[in-house]
């Protein structure tokens, strides 16, 4: 964040408890959102819609008996915190935040405001939440993985390349700090694959770069990428070099194949935005997050570029096709 925004951002502060006061004094309730996406971003907005969408469902009617502010931290760690600690002060009703990086920076930030959380990976091993079925404390919400989800994205690079003999998991440390239960997940799967697994954490472009240069200096190697606001913001660097190098890729957003990957396999982020207005209802009406159990997906969605795998020189199983939810070609 720069530093004339963070000056602006304290100054407004004064006028935040008044604000908070207004607002109760009309029986407005007021809701704020932390993206740890883009704004302009086409995946975050199907997001920010899909919620609407599920509160208007419920007899939430945005400017009549709700306020939703939304905030976007892209993959800054530095600008997620400072939000964070921009909406708690501003005492909202009630805070909704999306991604690992947000969700940390909220707890962080408050212990009374009640979060709702979605696309969340690992809400437990990560210390957000006590246990999924008694959260405890103010937070709760919508995982992203299941775990199992993990060693079908194995499965289905084998599946749609059979000849990857290494496959690297990509991430960044500091954004997917949930990595190592991924590798774990990975290894258990890969017990019946035999294929050679490794980690490849990257921070920037040029290690993004130099991880997938080293991984297709051998014949037979693959990529997964973790759900990651780091990769995502840099897809398209991605997305170009796997390419290039003629490497097949396995993304969690369908948003990677529509714009140019071979495969993905994922929740319906949509559908957990959408569902995740059905917690902000609750806890509105009284309810508290630490009685409401975490949730995980229940809509997945597999999606493949035919034309992707053509260029990589690969023939896409029927049988994948048929799965598929939707084939681009």
């Amino acid at each position: 964040m720069k530093r004339r925004d963070f000056i602006t951002l304290l100054g407004s502060a004064a006028a935040w408890p008044l604000a908070a006061r207004a607002q109760q004094a009309t029986g407005m309730r007021r809701v704020v959102c932390i993206y740890a996406w883009l704004e302009n971003d086409p995946e975050v907005l199907a997001r920010v819609i899909a919620f609407r969408e599920g509160l208007e469902a419920l007899g939430w009617i945005e400017n009549r008996n709700i306020r939703i502010e939304h905030r976007y931290s892209g993959a800054d760690l530095g600008r997620a915190r400072a939000y964070a600690t921009e909406l708690v002060h501003s005492a909202p009703d009630l805070i909704v935040g999306n991604g690992t990086p947000v969700i940390a920076a909220l707890k962080e930030a408050t212990s009374t405001i009640p979060i709702v959380f979605t696309n969340l990976t690992d809400p437990v091993g990560q210390g957000i939440v006590a246990s999924l079925s008694r959260p405890g404390g103010n937070i709760t919400g919508f995982s992203f993985v299941d775990f199992p989800l993990i060693g079908k994205w194995l499965e289905m690079i084998k599946e749609i390349a059979p000849k990857v003999t290494h496959i690297a998991l990509m991430f960044n440390p500091n954004t997917a700090p949930f990595y190592r239960a991924f590798l774990q997940e990975l290894e258990a799967a890969n017990k019946s694959l035999a294929v050679e697994l490794s980690a490849s954490p990257v921070h920037d472009e040029a290690e993004v770069e130099a991880a997938i240069t080293a991984l297709a200096r051998e014949p037979g190697g693959a990529l997964i990428a973790t759900p990651d606001v780091f990769l995502n913001s840099h897809r398209q660097a991605i997305m170009t070099l796997t390419e290039r190098r003629r490497l097949p890729a396995i993304f969690a957003y369908r948003q990677f194949v529509t714009e140019g990957a071979l495969i993905s396999y994922g929740p319906d982020f949509a559908d957990i935005a959408r569902r995740s207005a059905g917690y902000v209802d609750r806890i509105l009406k009284g309810e508290r997050p630490a009685d409401l159990p975490v949730q995980a997906p229940t809509k997945f969605e597999l999606v493949i570029n035919l034309k992707t795998a053509k260029t990589l020189g690969l023939d896409v199983p029927p049988l994948l096709q048929q799965r598929a939810d939707e084939v681009i070609e």
